[in-house]
């Protein structure tokens, strides 16, 4: 049986019938229930469509609930507004991020607008060839026809910020980051790179020296503020998804006070830790994307 996702995910899934029915497949979409001792689906109508694992044969999920290509392309103008890199520029729809090389999300070119095309690729390689960079393409699923797997496959989750949120007291937020907050980050990323944003508002989390985090809150076109958590980042003990949960906590109350009306966060699929602790924080799948390089197209 083909791996499946904890229950309340949404999946498409594809099982066999019992032999002598009118076809030998079928599919059914909607929220895993449980998924033992069968696999129990409900569907929107609220039907529930009990399966034999055994008798399953893929699954892929789905965002929580049905998104448009427009909300995708929506939510990644805001988030692109929130990594821009040192440099940045718009090309046909495109919009190009470069900061020395130093993090995907501030060094690729993303499709934000609904003229973007593959067929601007050649002019993409250029930019980033004139400053010494690999032109990789940030690619959210559904905007561009391009189904090369690429690298770094990455969920999109998000929660709404519709309910009062309490900072913890332990966590100090600050507009640059200082020298404890990067000892605690731990990666080689340039302050530049770090503090970029375009009209936005930015903070920098600290939890003494346990854990660090970044928050932006930028506009997607249609005037929604998001909030955007990441560079988290917790001291290896015991207690790390603790840090970090009051962490997120401490940016979720500063962005609903800086106005943002929905949070995101962007993580790759296969940090298993961060995937659970946002979704116990109510964060659920939006859309998916990966990284693809421009030269490989």
């Amino acid at each position: 049986m083909p791996g499946l996702p904890t229950p309340g995910t949404r999946v498409s899934l594809r099982y066999r019938l019992p032999a002598g029915s009118a076809k030998p497949l079928t599919d059914v979409v909607g929220h895993v229930e449980q998924v033992e001792p069968t696999v129990l689906v409900r569907t929107k109508s609220g039907e529930l469509v009990d399966i034999d694992p055994g008798a399953i044969v893929s699954v892929r999920e789905l965002s929580y609930a049905p998104v448009r290509a427009s909300e995708i392309r929506a939510l990644e103008h805001a988030a692109a507004l929130a990594w821009p890199g040192t440099e940045h520029h718009w090309h046909r729809g495109w919009f190009l991020r470069a900061g020395g090389g130093v993090t995907s999300r501030a060094n690729s070119a993303v499709p934000l607008d609904i003229s973007a095309q593959i067929a601007d690729l050649p002019v993409i390689v250029d930019w980033y060839r004139e400053r010494g960079l690999p032109p990789w393409l940030a690619l959210p699923e559904r905007l561009l026809p391009i189904r090369t797997p690429g690298v770094k496959p990455t969920r999109v989750m998000v929660r709404p910020l519709d309910t009062p949120t309490t900072a913890p007291p332990a966590v100090s937020l600050a507009p640059r980051p200082d020298a404890a907050w990067l000892a605690g980050y731990r990666r080689k990323v340039p302050v530049d790179v770090l503090t970029a944003v375009v009209d936005g508002e930015l903070t920098f989390a600290s939890l003494a020296d346990r854990a660090v985090g970044r928050g932006a809150v930028t506009a997607a076109p249609d005037g929604t503020r998001w909030l955007g958590i990441s560079s988290i980042r917790t001291a290896e003990d015991s207690r790390r998804q603790g840090h970090a949960r009051a962490l997120c906590e401490a940016l979720l109350a500063w962005g609903v006070a800086a106005g943002a009306h929905h949070a995101y966060v962007q993580v790759e699929v296969d940090n298993t830790p961060a995937v659970a602790l946002y979704t116990s924080m109510g964060f659920r799948l939006h859309h998916q994307g990966h990284y693809v390089d421009a030269r490989t197209l």
